[in-house]
């Protein structure tokens, strides 16, 4: 993902987010200067450029000739974030309260919706995390298993070395594919796989039987890794 299309997710044009680009690095132009950097038509620069002080991304200079300068990118972002929680908050309190069980078997494709589906999951639970998968998937989730243990929950993570979390329960084996699965409160189950990128796939579901199919799973896995001498167990002391 290149910077314009990260500018994108902030509500900009590719437009817009090429004017900002431009501005950042020149401080301040005209439309005129801008058309002439960035190639982009004359019409189409004085829409963006004003497309990008109506979002909060530049600022009007008033002047001989009006000129256009650039919000700091932090501070934009900051905005745009503060901005979508507000919204949040919103929609949260006026939409009609939805149930949040779900009866089946869900499919969730592309290796970063999958991610988001276990970051949330993680972030919702109340009790206890069981989680398997690569060191660089654990990574992925290092933040939200972080503030669970700070929650007081029970986290217990299969991995390979040299992943640490301090207050967790960590058993190290050797992960040699991309297989990830999640177990929090005893509730929800979440397996998958993400070696393909936008084509990986992950079922999720609250089902008991499935629950509890993948708990005998890490049950024995974590026996198995108990019972091989060359690999050790790090855990909480």
């Amino acid at each position: 993902m290149d910077i314009i299309e990260k500018l994108t997710y902030f509500n900009l044009t590719r437009q817009e987010a090429t004017l900002y680009l431009t501005l950042l690095a020149e401080g301040r132009l005209t439309g005129y200067e801008a058309t002439k950097l960035t190639g982009i038509s004359r019409s189409n620069t004085y829409t963006a450029l004003a497309g990008l002080v109506e979002k909060g991304a530049a600022y009007v200079l008033e002047d001989k000739a009006t000129r256009y300068t650039p919000v700091p990118l932090d501070e934009f972002c900051e905005n745009r974030v503060r901005r979508l929680q507000e919204l949040k908050e919103e929609l949260l309190q006026e939409l009609p309260s939805t149930s949040q069980s779900v009866d089946g078997y869900i499919t969730i494709k592309g290796a970063t919706e999958i991610i988001n589906k276990l970051k949330n999951t993680i972030a919702k639970a109340k009790a206890r995390i069981y989680v398997s998968a690569t060191g660089s998937a654990i990574e992925a989730l290092r933040g939200e298993l972080t503030e669970a243990v700070g929650r007081g929950l029970k986290v217990v993570v299969i991995t390979g070395r040299p992943f640490v979390l301090e207050g967790a329960i960590i058993y190290y084996a050797h992960k040699p594919n991309s297989q990830i699965r999640l177990i929090a409160d005893s509730q929800e189950v979440l397996t998958g796989d993400l070696a393909d990128g936008n084509s990986s796939t992950c079922l999720y579901s609250s089902k008991q039987n499935l629950v509890d199919l993948f708990k005998d799973a890490l049950k024995n896995e974590i026996k198995l890794i108990e019972l091989l001498p060359e690999v050790e167990k790090g855990e909480k002391e």
